[in-house]
């Protein structure tokens, strides 16, 4: 029988989840700065689309880490990853016509991103989320509008921490693994996926 996916777990008891490891420092000294293959393997590309909703408030103002929340409905297609944890991929706000002088040219490109899929188990939630962090500095915020992701590549499993500073360090190291990540050819070309501007994705994948 295969292992529970993420999105399976989700549905359980809290009490009978697999419990966050705690991050250690042996684990931080480890960490490598680039992962995965060098090109996407199976489960990815994954295509993720919806309307960005208001989250914890936490990522800017706790962990200088701004995030955006997709629907439930919009993170379907991660049933098909077996863990919770920190992906990578490129991500996109798609402005409506009449909204775009809102934004600069720079805002609605499409932009590096981490997304953490879990618990956060620092902050003890309830309820699995997937949140995206685009590696830009946005000056107006984009609740509501439509976000357009391609999912790449895992990064490392969801932890627990002792200290907010430590989640920091991990959140930083992340988006530098990322950024590392994405600079492979077989990986950059998506940042050119038909996905963004509204066609069908490259390899052929639904849109969700």
């Amino acid at each position: 029988m295969s292992p529970p996916t993420a999105l399976e777990v989700s549905q359980q008891e809290p009490e009978v989840r697999p419990a966050p490891v705690l991050r250690t420092e042996t684990f931080r000294a480890g960490r490598p700065s680039i992962v995965g293959p060098d090109t996407p393997e199976s489960p990815f590309p994954i295509f993720l689309a919806g309307k960005v909703q208001y989250g914890f408030g936490r990522g800017g103002k706790d962990l200088g880490c701004p995030t955006a929340n997709l629907p439930d409905e919009s993170i379907t297609p991660m049933s098909s990853v077996a863990n919770t944890g920190v992906y990578y991929g490129y991500a996109q706000v798609v402005s409506p016509p009449d909204a775009a002088s809102e934004f600069s040219p720079e805002d609605l490109k499409v932009l590096p991103m981490v997304m953490s899929l879990g618990w956060n188990p620092f902050y003890k939630n309830e309820k699995l989320t997937a949140e995206i962090h685009i590696m830009h500095e946005f000056k107006k915020d984009f609740y509501g509008y439509e976000m357009r992701a391609i999912v790449l590549g895992y990064i490392r499993p969801e932890l627990d921490y002792t200290s907010r500073e430590a989640l920091i360090d991990d959140i930083e190291f992340d988006k530098r693994v990322a950024l590392n990540c994405l600079e492979r050819p077989e990986y950059r070309k998506y940042e050119q996926d038909p996905y963004f501007t509204g066609g069908a994705p490259v390899d052929g994948t639904a849109q969700s």
